[in-house]
């Protein structure tokens, strides 16, 4: 009796075995099959795709864009406890350069972005008064688009970022003092610049990385203190930041380090194309 039942159950399991067999040779059948077809289908839309794509237009080209960082990635370093230890402190622990190299690039960084701008030209184009505040305006703009650039050289790139921050302040201040403003509303006109500065950063940090509407507001917003009537003037300074964003990635990060030279295009351009990559600045093994 109990023979029998043991013949059974042994049947029982063979018959579902085999069962489960065919079951699997049948799903390898069905997967080969899609994946034959799947494959034919991105065959056919590729030879559809170039067929097309030989139809269009004829698009701007030229063999050194690649050159060009189209992602921007940080550059992560590694650095040991102690440096972390003192870094958490609120020391600066060693660099990748010297200090005092970066300080003297976040230094002409600065004065690239005070004496290489005609400033004359927003103030026409974008019809801002030729006050401080607004000569304030269009410099943040630029100090901005450097700090972008600058954070993505890593722990040298943020300390140089400090010192062009630095030197922007001290230079408002004296510029202030020459003007002849009193030290009282010197004082105010310096706390409203620095609310209205840090402001910026998020702003225009929300602008670039949004698409264009998110950035012309943030341009109606800070640059043009909501009171821009002229749609033209908001399109101007969109493309003048994008392209000019485009302009500075290409910059290579250790000679920003090493030197600060930064060139600025054209407010105006009437051909504005993507640009090839700009020859590098020569210095000598010291940086300087």
């Amino acid at each position: 009796m109990y023979r029998r039942a043991l013949q059974s159950a042994v049947r029982h399991l063979l018959n579902a075995s085999a069962s489960r067999a065919v079951l699997g040779k049948a799903i390898e059948q069905d997967v080969c099959q899609s994946r034959a077809l799947v494959a034919c289908r991105i065959t056919v839309d590729a030879d559809a795709g170039v067929s097309n794509h030989s139809q269009r237009r004829a698009l701007h080209c030229t063999r050194e864009l690649h050159t060009i960082k189209e992602t921007l990635q940080t550059t992560d370093e590694e650095v040991g406890a102690f440096t972390k230890l003192i870094e958490a402190i609120g020391f600066t622990g060693p660099l990748k350069y010297n200090k005092w190299k970066i300080k003297i690039a976040a230094l002409h960084m600065y004065t690239c972005c005070v004496e290489r701008i005609n400033y004359d030209t927003f103030f026409e184009n974008c019809s801002l008064p030729d006050t401080l505040n607004s000569w304030f305006l269009v410099a943040q703009l630029h100090v901005w688009m450097c700090l972008v650039r600058m954070r993505q050289e890593g722990r040298a790139g943020k300390y140089m970022c400090r010192y062009i921050v630095h030197s922007m302040w001290e230079d408002v201040e004296q510029r202030s003092k020459i003007m002849g403003i009193d030290a009282i509303q010197r004082k105010e006109s310096m706390k409203v610049m620095t609310e209205t500065f840090y402001a910026a950063l998020f702003g225009y940090d929300d602008g670039i990385l949004s698409d264009d509407c998110v950035l012309a507001a943030a341009l109606w917003r800070i640059m043009f203190n909501r009171q821009c009537e002229d749609p033209r003037q908001l399109e101007l300074m969109v493309e003048y930041v994008r392209k000019q964003m485009q302009f500075i990635d290409a910059l290579d990060g250790e000679d920003l380090l090493l030197t600060g030279e930064v060139k600025w295009r054209p407010l105006v351009e009437e051909h504005a194309q993507s640009i090839l990559k700009v020859p590098s600045p020569t210095y000598n093994d010291a940086g300087l």
